[in-house]
């Protein structure tokens, strides 16, 4: 194990009725105006929306809404949030949905402070200062609730970067598990692999870390059980809050304790596909990546990749415990191939291409760009 500095100064409100707290957290920190960050639309449906509102106004605080956020969120919204940010002169951004609205809000919050924030993605320019930042959480996925990091698509140029920094840790985060009950099955589950994926750009780069590493073997048992357990009963009130519980734990600094940093080479492959094809989820993408990438880079720490296989799926080796990995994402009626997220295979060189613009890519093994197509194919 290596030394490291712990760091989440975001306060976690998690339970049932929290939502309606919301304003209250607010005002309690002296802001009287804020901009709120939205999706599609699906908050109005399901009372989360009402919820907030209701909060806002009893605690006397105002807002603005700026909504339309996508999955894979882009630039060209997060410059017409700082925008209404400026003009408004809010004193602070409350996130309501998931990590696509989070990481725009973030993002928003720092550019409403910098000369130009894609160059903040492109390392050209750095974060200064941030808006303060809230959420209530409306899709467990990707720990942005929890973490300060954000990842941004540039559509115009095909480019999906992260940035992080200390004050893009949101102030105070709402987790209502139940508000999570209507998402589509497929949401779900998305989320649970994207959770998965971020235990496991940390695990495999464990040796003897006995700590770290059987809490991240805990966290992925308890994301596989509970995501079996909402198959069959969607409201599920004590997976429904496991869930949430492990997935918000995937990536808030607790998983990844002194295991190097982690890998990241999986996420850098989903980001590219993600920039090329806008409707693919991260999510979706990672669930087809990590076995292929497992197949290709397993006898690099032989080990931990076969520790892995014994303790989440009772196998005697990595070999076997891909195909078990595999056979559990199609038991939760998700892709495992490419071909069925609809990747055209004429098009694996240029994203092997887009993968390592910037350079190489993983730490466990260093991919270039031949390692990335042969990982792509593997993954056809």
């Amino acid at each position: 194990m290596i030394n490291y500095n712990f760091y989440n100064p975001t306060r976690l409100v998690f339970g049932e009725n929290t939502i309606e707290k919301i304003g209250e957290l607010i005002a309690q920190r002296g802001y009287r105006k804020i901009l709120m960050i939205a999706g599609g639309g699906s908050i109005k449906k399901n009372g989360v929306y009402d919820a907030v509102v209701q909060s806002l106004t009893k605690n006397q605080v105002a807002w603005v809404e700026c909504w339309g956020v996508q999955a894979n969120p882009c630039l060209t919204k997060v410059r017409e949030a700082i925008a209404i940010a400026k003009e408004e002169k809010v004193e602070a951004i409350l996130a309501v949905g998931g990590g696509s609205v989070i990481d725009t809000t973030k993002a928003t919050a720092a550019g409403v402070f910098a000369a130009d924030i894609w160059k903040v993605f492109e390392r050209e320019e750095k974060i200064i200062n941030a808006l303060p930042i809230f959420t209530v959480l409306t899709l467990s996925a990707t720990a942005s609730e929890m973490n300060c990091s954000a990842v941004i698509t540039n559509e115009d140029e095909e480019k999906k970067y992260g940035t992080g920094h200390p004050l893009l840790y949101p102030a105070v985060s709402v987790i209502e598990p139940s508000a999570q009950n209507s998402l589509p099955w497929e949401q779900t589950v998305n989320g649970a692999l994207d959770a998965m994926a971020h235990i496991m750009e940390f695990y495999f780069m464990g040796t003897i870390e006995e700590t770290v590493l059987g809490v991240d073997e805990a966290l992925l048992k308890s994301i596989i059980k509970a995501i079996s357990r909402l198959k069959l009963k969607q409201d599920d009130s004590i997976a429904r809050a496991n869930l949430a519980w492990a997935i918000t734990m995937g990536l808030n600094g607790i998983s990844g304790a002194g295991l190097k940093g982690g890998d990241w080479a999986c996420h850098d492959m989903s980001h590219s596909i993600s920039s090329m094809y806008h409707s693919i989820a991260h999510g979706a993408a990672l669930g087809v990546l990590f076995p292929a990438w497992m197949e290709y880079v397993c006898e690099t720490n032989q080990h931990q990749f076969d520790r892995f296989a014994k303790g989440i799926f009772d196998c005697i080796d990595i070999e076997e415990g891909v195909i078990k990995f595999r056979n559990l994402i199609k038991s939760w009626q998700g892709c495992t191939t490419l071909s069925q997220l609809g990747v055209k295979e004429e098009d694996i060189p240029a994203l092997a291409k887009m993968t390592v613009a910037r350079g190489p890519i993983g730490r466990l093994q260093t991919l270039d760009e031949k390692d990335v197509e042969n990982i792509l194919r593997l993954a056809y």
